[in-house]
């Protein structure tokens, strides 16, 4: 009813599953098992608890029990997290990959026809009700689509069975041709049965009659022009469906059903921001693994986090070698000795050197105070204000942190920057004599010069573009003030760079990221407004109140991590590129 989609087959879940009443948690009622997840769907038998003990527990297992056996609840509903999903382009979600965490009995289920088909009960007074006599008969061309929809992963298995047997040069061993036997037949009576279906549907269309063209002079039917919503979708620059998601928490005070509602003056652009916020069936924040995080990280959010590497030095570099956190990375330190040997002659023993790098859990984070009527107003310069500010503030951050030579490590907060103790040497005024200075260094310490990347300012970058070779021709004619290529060498700017020209190896820089960025919001909260706060606050320490003020804070967080290996790295200082004279 959402239009959205769960793959039964991308389903994981651990059994015994609670059994609840309309997805709250604290009105359990039984246990649920799934059986094993079919392409067609998900079998489950559920059971409620039996209460000798009178008290709360007992009437609401009884009244579960009574909503059930007097068909006022038919319906069941699962509570899942998100593991991968994607977007479908009618506006719903389609997941790929999720965790069942409970399943709960409901009056309107999402899924029209997860409906409980049969009640058992000791009770023998008690009759069964049998659900499928009130399911409303298919059209024949509904049966052909539902039996080719449930031939497919048949077919689709018996083809990877077969692909797997040629692959390995080996037959089929008795599960696998078990399983092949009996998908064989399945898909045989399938296609039985399709043939039935169509030849069926040939007779019905042969006496089909046309229907009466509507008169010129006839409105159309009400029911046709109203309740069915056109959407139509405009592009919108990235990041502005996660301000507008924050936006609508905000001015809605954290009320889901609020924000879903006020949200929907964007189903023109951004429709999947009401749908966000409609889908949560509990309350949560954005930080809560089980369902309201992965909704905001993976797909609101995304889209602010993929303009965010571009913004950044990170995002930049291509080549970067990504390691997983608190991980060790094998390295090596050292080759092997070796000589000319001559007839009769013993040969030198050699070894090699390694070490282990480990990138261990450290994070970015920075508050941004907006007003309330900014928030509220929620126009297209707010947003875009908003969205500005985010950007520019983590990313000056980072491109800081990450190249600035002044920045050490410290254990457990944040990583030393790949110059921290990285050779460096004094600039010319030629920036094609420092380019072969630096590469010289990479030559001789045998580091692959395939895919360096130098890392300048603008200013010098465009310097640079400026510098002409005696026939008027330019010198570096792919570099500009945004950087750009020369003689296969990537050049990035980064305004952080200052009067610094980097080089660096990307395949010997370690990267860590979560790939995620955490926004939590406050009211109430009171800050010290300081780029940096002191820790701990004393007597001095100025705090001024959010709620006072009629202010909100918004506080973004990344994970992240870097490190050099080897020698990776060398830097020019003072570097001021001459710009052309008139």
């Amino acid at each position: 009813r959402r239009g959205d989609i769960i793959e039964p087959l991308g389903v994981s879940f651990t059994n015994p599953l609670p059994l609840l009443l309309h997805h709250d948690s604290r009105q359990p009622v039984g246990t649920a098992h799934f059986k094993t997840p079919t392409a067609d769907g998900i079998e489950f038998s559920a059971t409620i608890a039996t209460i000798d003990e009178p008290g709360t527990l007992r009437d609401r297992v009884n009244e579960a029990w009574q909503s059930i056996k007097a068909g006022l609840i038919t319906g069941v509903s699962i509570g899942f997290r998100d593991l991968e999903s994607a977007f479908l382009k009618e506006g719903g979600i389609r997941f790929l990959k999720s965790e069942v965490v409970e399943l709960s009995l409901v009056t309107v289920p999402a899924n029209a026809e997860a409906t409980i088909l049969t009640i058992k009960t000791l009770d023998t007074a008690a009759p069964a009700i049998d659900r499928r006599k009130d399911a409303p008969a298919m059209t024949t061309a509904e049966q052909i689509v539902q039996w080719s929809n449930t031939r497919a992963p048949k077919a689709a298995r018996i083809t990877e069975l077969m692909a797997r047997s040629a692959a390995t040069g080996e037959t089929l061993n008795d599960t696998q041709s078990k399983e092949f036997d009996g998908l064989e037949a399945e898909v045989q009576s399938i296609d039985l049965q399709l043939r039935r279906l169509r030849s069926a549907e040939q007779l019905l269309l042969a006496a089909a009659v046309p229907v009466p063209a509507t008169p010129p002079a006839l409105e159309p039917s009400p029911a046709r022009t109203t309740g069915v919503p056109v959407i139509t979708v405009k592009a919108v620059p990235p990041g502005t469906a996660f301000v507008r998601y924050t936006c609508a928490m905000l001015a809605c005070k954290g009320n889901y059903y609020e924000a879903a509602e006020y949200a929907k003056r964007w189903n023109d652009t951004t429709p999947e921001v009401a749908l966000h916020l409609k889908a949560a069936v509990a309350p949560g924040t954005v930080t809560d693994v089980t369902w309201a995080g992965p909704l905001v990280s993976q797909t609101i959010a995304a889209d602010f986090i993929e303009l965010l590497r571009p913004a950044t030095i990170l995002g930049k570099i291509p080549g970067l070698r990504s390691v997983p956190f608190n991980t060790k990375v094998p390295s090596q330190t050292a080759g092997g000795t070796y000589g000319w040997v001559g007839e009769a002659k013993p040969k030198p023993v050699t070894k090699l050197a390694f070490s282990a790098e480990t990138l261990a859990i450290t994070k970015a984070a920075g508050i941004i105070v907006l007003t309330e009527e900014l928030v509220r107003l929620s126009n297209p310069s707010a947003e875009a204000l908003a969205r500005q500010d985010m950007i520019a503030g983590i990313a000056q951050f980072l491109d800081s942190q990450f190249i600035d030579p002044a920045i050490t490590a410290v254990a457990g907060v944040n990583p030393a920057s790949i110059t921290n103790g990285a050779p460096t040497a004094a600039a010319t005024t030629n920036p094609l004599a420092d380019i072969m200075t630096l590469l010289n260094y990479f030559a001789t310490n045998n580091v692959p010069i395939e895919g360096i990347t130098f890392i300048m300012s603008q200013a010098n970058a465009l310097a640079m573009s400026f510098k002409t070779n005696t026939d008027g021709s330019p010198v570096f004619p792919n570099v500009g003030i945004n950087g750009g290529t020369f003689k296969g060498i990537t050049i990035v700017t980064s305004q952080a760079a200052g009067t610094n020209v980097i080089a660096l190896q990307p395949s010997l820089i370690l990267h860590a990221d979560d790939g995620g960025v955490t926004i939590d919001a406050s009211r109430e909260a009171s800050l010290q407004m300081d780029s940096a706060p002191m820790s701990p606050p004393d007597a001095t320490t100025v705090l001024v109140s959010l709620w006072q003020n009629n202010l909100v804070g918004l506080r973004a967080e990344r994970f992240v991590n870097w490190k050099r290996v080897g020698t990776s790295v060398m830097y020019l200082t003072a570097a001021a590129y001459p710009a052309p004279t008139a």
